[in-house]
């Protein structure tokens, strides 16, 4: 698997770049802060980006953000100091594929990488716990519309409507494998098997209008 780094410790970067290594892992490159994360993976195209989330310039999270809507298969795992709610919250909304604690010993951190391989998300069982927690506290709360992203609303709205992936890239000036993935994460986040039922529990929460009535999706 191909790896770009980006952490502001370069001495940290240095001891991973050689964990990774040792792993087999092909270190692409390293960077110290967000910006650069973003335009060294537009350059190297790599496999996994292992970005801190305190980094000047651009912090990690939002990076994270321009790249998953720029790149959605481009696997971006945090890795940081951070055991915040917050953080790991906002992470996995963004699209993170991983949220890794700097603690970990070098067997978790490098199994826990292996999973990615397979298509597992690279966290532990207590941060694991904690979105599970998370997802039943916003079940109960009645509303999963309020899981979504205004940029996730906004699109959800347009797939009302019954436009192709390939127009509401257009509509949005995004490319169609981007809307693919906000398709996928409105699934994810709403507990639903299509498009369809997206709309349908949308409309039922008052989230999207129904003046206008909705095309075959």
């Amino acid at each position: 698997m191909r790896v770009l780094i980006a952490d502001d410790h370069s001495l940290f970067r240095d001891g991973i770049v050689s964990l990774l290594e040792a792993a087999e892992f092909q270190v692409l490159g390293q960077v110290g802060n967000g910006e650069d994360a973003i335009s060294e993976a537009r350059r190297l195209q790599p496999q996994l980006l292992l970005m801190d989330i305190n980094m000047p310039k651009m912090n990690g999270l939002e990076a994270l953000k321009i790249l998953k809507e720029e790149m959605p298969d481009l696997k971006v795992v945090i890795l940081t100091v951070s055991d915040s709610d917050d953080d790991l919250f906002t992470a996995m909304d963004y699209g993170a594929d991983g949220f890794l604690l700097k603690s970990l010993t070098a067997d978790e951190f490098i199994n826990l990488l292996e999973g990615l391989r397979r298509d597992e998300i690279a966290v532990t069982r207590h941060m694991a716990t904690r979105l599970l927690k998370r997802g039943k506290g916003q079940r109960r709360g009645g509303s999963r519309t309020g899981m979504l992203t205004a940029r996730e609303v906004e699109l959800l709205k347009l797939v009302a409507t019954g436009l192709s992936n390939r127009a509401i890239a257009q509509e949005l000036s995004v490319s169609p494998n981007t809307v693919k993935y906000h398709v996928k994460n409105i699934l994810s986040k709403l507990n639903v098997q299509n498009r369809t039922e997206a709309v349908a529990i949308a409309l039922k929460q008052g989230i999207i209008s129904n003046n206008s009535p909705s095309k075959t999706l």
